[in-house]
């Protein structure tokens, strides 16, 4: 903007920032995204802002990270919401999809519930292990 001679106040790019960015954010993840077979679920216990809140993520077999969520409950409807919002995201049901997680009881309902809602394909395996 300089180059072009017009002045710019640095609240004005601060506001186009806030402005752009999530359309930006949603044009372009689609496409920078990679796109594995299994996905390892997890949650961690961590303080925000002084209070404990569970870190739910997804991540890939490559070590990237598909998705995350913070909740204030580890509960049924937190592994359903994340789970939902992730795939939401992705575009896991165009391949077979392995799903790991720890003995939690419950991420095997909310897999199930999320099958029947047709948001997960059938073939979708789902598998727990108790050392994640």
């Amino acid at each position: 903007m300089e180059e072009s001679g017009v002045e710019v106040d640095h609240t004005t790019l601060y506001r186009w920032v806030q402005k752009y960015s999530p359309e930006l954010e949603k044009r372009i993840r689609w496409h920078a995204r990679t796109f594995c077979r299994s996905w390892h679920l997890d949650e961690t216990y961590l303080k925000v802002k002084g209070k404990w809140k569970y870190l739910y993520r997804a991540i890939d077999k490559r070590g990237g990270t598909t998705d995350f969520m913070l909740s204030s409950k580890r509960n049924y409807q937190a592994a359903y919401n994340f789970l939902k919002n992730a795939l939401k995201k992705t575009r896991v049901n165009e391949r077979r999809l392995k799903i790991t997680t720890d003995k939690h009881p419950c991420y095997a309902p909310a897999i199930q519930v999320l099958k029947k809602e047709k948001l997960l394909k059938p073939h979708v395996e789902h598998r727990q292990t108790r050392y994640l």
